[in-house]
């Protein structure tokens, strides 16, 4: 009994200790300090547990770098390109996206997403499409192939890739796999032993040092890019399973949105890979100019930025860029995605979008994949339908889009759930693009993607079961941990 009662006093010392630390030296917003006050106080021993692995903050300090030459030319060209938009220089080709030009100079400042004009982008949103293309150009490549990827199976797909992969290497070609630690948790080692016999590398991104225990386990890399020759780049929400393909049967068929870019915007991808692959991988990659050609300005004509961002940063780059985005919107917001948990500043963004007159349109799944971040999401929904906001419930399988189309203008596509996990957590990227046509096609697919959803009303909402409403709070409670 007396041991009982030190052990006790003990963990309610620690908790003391813990909640002192989140509340007065970590400085976080008040939503999450309250939630992990509640998590240390009513589940002491788990929630000390749970706040050692997932509560800690990451260190703001500059984990990536570039090597040389490469950070040089970064810095001088976003330099250049602030003062040519200060002085109204910078020139478009698509006259109807100069009104975004505050917006372009705000990534610029945040998050070094230099802007380039001579892309051209085809658009994915089926599995097989996407992947048919991807092994297509990777049967194709002559100096490299780098991947990143958050979620890779041993499966069908999984397999057919290592084996395109091996047989490029074996050729002499530069392949380079990195993959996240806990999203690929169920990859086995010998996955990839054939790539390495042919020559090829892989790394996993904050693989665990200790057997069962990864402090870094919050931290995750969560993009989805692929860089060929350093002139083809894929961008999106595609992992590699044969989920992705529409064959699990829980999911069905899989709607997500992917994107191939050829032009300037891929050397922005590849410059991210390096960063990320000399973080995780022994070994620093030698930079030479295979890595970053020169491609000509008959590519396409499509404006682009790549925003990345992550824990390790000062600001919360993609989110950031997603708000400014809805406050300049006009007419029409499209906006899909499949975990919706946003912070106050976002609802206020839409909120305020929709009581301006604008035409505000989500659209999230309608069946589960992460139960507490499924109801967290519904637990919002409210709010928005009194504001006025349209909701639409996808029906035709499972919807993994990440994408944002404003007035039929700009557009963005990338890797970010608009969630709290994917803004302050993940590292993500996103492509910011500054092109009518491309805009006007994502915002057609939102409407024809629209035919196979439920529209959800307010009066739908408010007759939801109690049992639903007990799940949206309990799990609304934990949505700045999830």
């Amino acid at each position: 009994m007396v041991i009982m009662q030190n052990a006790y006093a003990l963990i309610t010392l620690l908790n003391i200790f813990l909640a002192i630390t989140v509340i007065f030296l970590e400085r976080r917003n008040a939503s999450t300090t309250w939630a992990w006050v509640m998590v240390l106080f009513f589940i002491p021993i788990i929630g000390f547990v749970l706040y050692l692995i997932l509560g800690q903050k990451m260190r703001k300090r500059k984990l990536y770098k570039l090597l040389g030459d490469s950070q040089r030319i970064i810095e001088h060209t976003v330099e250049r390109q602030k003062r040519q938009l200060r002085e109204r220089e910078l020139t478009f080709k698509d006259p109807a996206v100069e009104q975004y030009q505050d917006m372009i100079y705000m990534n610029l400042k945040s998050s070094y997403a230099v802007y380039t004009s001579n892309n051209a982008v085809q658009i994915f949103t089926e599995g097989n499409e996407k992947f048919d293309s991807l092994l297509a150009d990777i049967a194709r490549a002559t100096h490299h192939i780098h991947l990143v990827y958050y979620i890779v199976r041993d499966d069908e797909l999984g397999r057919r890739l290592v084996k395109a992969l091996a047989a490029k290497a074996a050729e002499g070609v530069e392949v380079k796999f990195l993959y996240d630690h806990i999203g690929s948790s169920s990859l086995p080692r010998r996955y990839f032993e054939e790539l390495r016999a042919a020559g090829g590398k892989e790394a996993a991104f904050f693989p665990s040092r200790i057997p069962y225990l990864n402090l870094k386990i919050n931290y995750r890399n969560h993009r989805k890019l692929v860089i060929i020759d350093g002139q083809i780049g894929y961008i999106g929400g595609f992992n590699i399973g044969d989920e992705y393909l529409g064959l699990n049967e829980h999911f069905g068929e899989w709607r997500d949105t992917h994107l191939k870019v050829r032009g300037n915007a891929v050397l922005q991808m590849q410059a991210q890979f390096l960063m990320d692959w000399n973080l995780a991988a022994s070994g620093q990659i030698v930079l030479n100019e295979y890595y970053f050609p020169v491609l000509g300005d008959d590519i396409g004509s499509i404006g682009m930025q790549l925003v990345a961002s992550g824990p390790d940063t000062e600001y919360q780059q993609i989110k950031d860029a997603y708000i400014k985005m809805i406050y300049a919107a006009k007419e029409t917001i499209c906006l899909q995605t499949p975990y919706f948990v946003p912070d106050e500043s976002l609802m206020t963004a839409l909120k305020i979008a929709s009581l301006s007159g604008v035409d505000v349109r989500i659209m999230l799944p309608s069946k589960p994949d992460h139960f507490f971040v499924y109801w967290a999401t519904h637990s919002y929904l409210g709010e928005l339908l009194s504001g006025g906001v349209t909701i639409y419930l996808y029906k035709k399988g499972f919807l993994h889009a990440k994408a944002l189309v404003i007035d039929g203008k700009i557009a963005s596509v990338g890797t970010a759930n608009l969630d709290i996990r994917s803004f302050k957590l993940n590292f993500e990227m996103n492509a910011f693009i500054y092109d009518t046509q491309t805009a006007q096609k994502l915002q057609r697919i939102f409407e024809k993607d629209s035919e196979y959803s439920m529209q959800l009303t307010a009066s739908m909402y408010a007759g939801r079961p109690l049992s639903n409403r007990i799940k949206e709070s309990i799990s609304r409670l934990l949505s700045p941990i999830l």
